[in-house]
């Protein structure tokens, strides 16, 4: 199965096109304030107009009231929603709109068993635990603590970058993999090149390097 890739913390349009020109198949937008990469209705709605068709728009929340959310998808089109906080299965449901949680994985913890509540989920991104902090942290887990055989499609984040992309996939074999912070030149601003050598670095851990000039 072909491996996804997903560009998160975008905040200009120019660095969606960039993510959609390199082949990405997601791009993530991240709706909390504390954030660096936060976006604003305005600048998420100009993003989201600007993909072509087949690019999936994500949006990232944490712990935000469902009012709240609620009021902010009758504004941005949003293909896919990321809940990276506390919430629980019933917390994701019900905005018409599939989902994907977020789990952060520390050594000891039974993952599988954590993400066995969200049946609903159209997949499961483990990203690193660092205490405090929701994601974005820039760092790299264990990736042998991923479970394997489980139902929902993974999807793998933390640290990732084009460097060390191609060895976790070929050790977790995940569904998708999430970049932000490994693309970027400084906070929520990418680098066109970083995106090119990460999507490609994606496409040749499937291939072991020889996909005749395919990016897709």
């Amino acid at each position: 199965m072909r491996v996804r890739s997903k560009i998160c913390g975008i905040t200009r349009v120019e660095d969606a096109l960039a993510a959609v020109e390199a082949g990405a198949d997601a791009i993530g937008l991240v709706f909390y304030a504390r954030s660096p990469r936060a976006v604003s209705v305005e600048q998420a709605v100009a993003i989201v107009r600007a993909l072509p068709p087949f690019v999936t728009s994500v949006g990232l929340f944490v712990n935000m009231p469902r009012e709240q959310l609620q009021a902010l998808l009758a504004q941005v089109p949003l293909d896919l929603l990321q809940f990276h906080g506390d919430e629980s299965p019933a917390d994701c449901e019900g905005f018409a709109r599939p989902y994907i949680k977020a789990l952060r994985v520390r050594a000891g913890e039974d993952v599988a068993a954590t993400m066995a509540p969200y049946a609903s989920a159209r997949g499961i991104l483990l990203d690193t635990f660092v205490e405090g902090l929701p994601g974005g942290t820039g760092a790299a887990f264990d990736w042998s603590l991923v479970p394997q055989g489980v139902s929902r499609p993974i999807i793998l984040a933390g640290g990732l970058d084009a460097s060390n992309v191609a060895s976790a996939i070929r050790q977790v074999r995940p569904y998708a993999v999430d970049v932000s912070g490994g693309v970027e030149a400084s906070k929520g601003i990418k680098d066109a090149s970083k995106i090119r050598a990460f999507v490609r670095a994606v496409v040749d851990a499937q291939c072991d390097g020889d996909c005749g000039g395919a990016v897709n």
